[in-house]
């Protein structure tokens, strides 16, 4: 490549960085001043928060790419790039959720159990629900990897491993990973907010449900319940990230040994009963088949990383002042010290060589930090706890939908059964969770 060329790519590139975080930024504060709207639904209500408008306002400029100016055209790389943000962004997220378990820790120490046994929850949730809806409406074994756990990255890659992605499983998982990253979080977000509703659960057993091991997901749900409960709103996220965290890495190797194997022997129990009068219907071979423009996603230098905190942590800034009436100075070292969790924790994980996922040693950190016999602990939390985690959601799912424009060829082409059947199994994942929680929360 010529130098010219080099230069022509890194200008462009710039561009794109600076389109995308100057479109977040109107995006999310415009959310914010929009509020949330609650729409009442007989026996329960849905509140449409300002992270929900955040993420369809960035899908319709997506959508809209080539009807729109120039400054508003999300081209393709520009979408990958957000995602590549979102990505880091979350990070932000765990460290503000690790600072209110750390503080916490002896509360949560009364439900241990609690929080292991409703990942279970997670697991087969998400197979009960699923899978005998998947057989009745024509759909093989791509039942399977659609319905044995929500279909985030570490599902593709033990599907992929044990089926391969060309196989009726590797489709299913892909058609799963494809309907969660476009509506999953909007899904259980109203999921969510219409199940807090209805008074049924306790609150910190919706929230331990809610750690269903996906950060857009679980910042959605988290952010639904705490706009029925605002009372509890830091104590609900707390049980939350606490339970997303067991998903994250407990959860992997439950999903390997548990839910996959459980998962392939309830389709050879149930497909001769349900599914054997049923016409198959596949997930078509062509999901990523059709000739598409070629992009290669970006990936975020530790520079670029820290940049995306600053940026996204002002936008958090600028948030949490228009939703929550927090002056930005007030709010400012709550921030810095976020942003120093992350730094510090995603320098441990690059120097470890990448052995435990960055969300861990970000978690623990920010846990540490706030942990009652930590030196200035009290202080940290004081000067944190006037950041929104609620603010905080909004920008990370302006992003997700800025990125997700990318992703609808491919949701069109998975067919109606199979979307409706990974919306089914992300519901069971939550409520599944939610009720084995429920008895451990009744205990405390």
């Amino acid at each position: 490549m010529s130098t010219e060329m080099q230069r022509a790519k890194t200008a462009l590139n710039l561009g794109s960085v600076v389109q995308i975080f100057a479109l977040a930024l109107v995006i999310a504060a415009l959310s914010e001043w929009l509020g949330p709207l609650p729409i009442e639904l007989g026996v329960g209500r849905v509140v449409l928060l300002p992270m929900i408008w955040a993420l369809l306002i960035g899908l319709v400029l997506g959508l809209l790419n080539k009807r729109l100016p120039s400054p508003l055209k999300i081209g393709l790389y520009s979408q990958h790039l957000a995602a590549a943000i979102l990505s880091s962004a979350l990070f932000l997220f765990i460290a503000k959720l690790g600072l209110l378990v750390g503080g916490s820790l002896p509360q949560l120490a009364q439900v241990g159990w609690g929080l292991v046994l409703q990942e279970l929850g997670n697991l087969v949730g998400c197979i009960m629900l699923g899978m005998p809806v998947a057989l009745l409406l024509g759909i093989k074994r791509e039942a399977i990897g659609a319905t044995f756990s929500i279909g985030r990255e570490p599902g593709l890659a033990i599907v992929g491993e044990r089926f391969g992605m060309d196989s009726p499983e590797g489709r299913g998982v892909l058609a799963e990973y494809i309907t969660g990253t476009l509506i999953g979080a909007i899904f259980i977000s109203v999921l969510a907010g219409f199940v807090s509703s209805l008074n049924i659960f306790h609150p910190l057993a919706l929230g331990m449900g809610a750690g269903v091991g996906s950060g857009s997901m679980t910042a959605a749900a988290v952010g639904a319940i705490a706009a029925q409960h605002p009372e509890m709103a830091d104590q609900i996220a707390t049980f939350a990230a606490a339970a997303n965290l067991i998903a994250t890495t407990v959860g992997t190797y439950l999903t390997l040994f548990i839910s996959l194997p459980l998962a392939v022997r309830a389709y050879r129990f149930l497909e001769p009963i349900l599914g054997r009068n049923r016409k198959a219907v596949a997930v078509e071979q062509s999901v990523t088949a059709e000739p598409q423009e070629t992009v290669h996603a970006p990936v975020l230098g530790l520079g670029m990383r820290l940049a995306s905190w600053l940026l996204v942590g002002a936008m958090v800034l600028i948030g949490n002042r228009i939703g929550y009436g927090v002056p930005m100075l007030d709010a400012l070292p709550g921030v810095l010290i976020i942003i120093l969790a992350v730094l510090v924790g995603d320098l441990i994980y690059v120097g470890t060589r990448r052995k435990l996922p960055a969300v861990c040693w970000i978690s623990f950190i920010a846990m540490a930090m706030t942990f009652p016999h930590t030196p200035y602990a009290a202080e940290v939390a004081a000067m944190t706890g006037k950041v929104s985690f609620l603010a905080m959601i909004t920008p990370m799912l302006t992003f997700a939908g800025l990125s997700l424009a990318k992703d609808i060829p491919a949701f069109r082409r998975l067919g109606w059964r199979i979307v409706v059947v990974s919306l089914l199994a992300n519901a069971g994942v939550f409520l599944a969770a939610t009720v084995i929680a429920q008895s451990f929360v009744h205990t405390m």
